[in-house]
Order: C-alpha cells, then structure tokens, then sequence
C-alpha cells in the first residue's frame, strides 16, 4: 500500500526528479516559443493563409510539446512534493508554478483570440510577456539550488 507522505516515492525519487526535470525544460521550451509566435502572428491579417500557418504552428506547439509537458511536469512536481513533506522553500515553487500554468493557460487563450482575428494585446505587450518564462525560471531555480527558507 502507497503511504502519502514523506519519503513515500522510496528509490523512484531519482527516475521521478529526472522525470520532473526533463518535462520542466520541455515545458518551458514551449512557453518561451508561444509568446514569440504570438509576436510574429500579430501583425498577419486575419483569415490570409499566413495567418493559417501560424494558427496552425501555434496549436501544434500547444498539442505536441506545451500541454503534455505541463501536465507530467505537475504529476512529477506534485509527487515529489508529497515525497519532501512540502518545505517553505517549495511552497514557494509551487506559487510560482501555478503563476506559470495561468500564463500557459492565457497564452493558450491568446492563440484562440489571434486565430479568431482578434489582437488584444500589443507586440510590445508580446514581447514584454515572453520575458515572464524568463524571471520564473530564475526564481525556481534559486529557490531550488539555494532553498533560502
């Protein structure tokens, strides 16, 4: 019977760490992509076959690489959570991460508004937003190596 709770990952920690690791890059991958994408697709008119293109790059993107990596990555991250007991310093993670999944979540939904013709947000917006990955990943990963509380 699985024991939910400290250490209940036994000798699978490591394969789950590396698991966790490896979806984390691919994730992040797709969300440094998504938002450039979206800078590249703003100023295309709606419905010309560019325009398609990038629809179709985009959904792809989210298909392939973006949802399924963001989806292990949460299995993997939860998990190894439950295996630490949820120390400060990965509370504090997981705030970000949950940051993270809502920018997924919006940059998902920028694709829709874009391949319906609509631009609600600027390229300037675009390019300011696709530094949000950026500033994430250097906060998880300081609290990750230094674990500062």
């Amino acid at each position: 019977m699985i024991e939910w709770g400290v250490d209940w990952l036994g000798e699978a920690y490591p394969w789950v760490k590396a698991l966790h690791v490896a979806f984390v890059i691919f994730w992040m991958a797709g969300l440094f992509m998504i938002p450039r994408f979206l800078v590249y697709w703003h100023p295309v008119a709606p419905g010309v076959p560019e325009a398609l293109l990038w629809d179709e790059r985009c959904r792809r993107l989210r298909r392939i690489i973006l949802s399924p990596a963001m989806i292990v990555s949460w299995l993997a991250g939860l998990s190894l959570g439950f295996h630490l007991g949820w120390p400060l310093w990965l509370v504090a993670k997981f705030l970000f991460v949950v940051g993270l999944t809502w920018f997924h979540h919006w940059t998902v939904g920028m694709v829709k508004r874009f391949a319906a013709g609509d631009r609600p947000v600027s390229e300037k917006g675009l390019r300011l937003a696709n530094e949000i990955p950026s500033l994430v990943t250097l906060a998880v990963v300081v609290l990750v190596i230094v674990k500062p509380f």
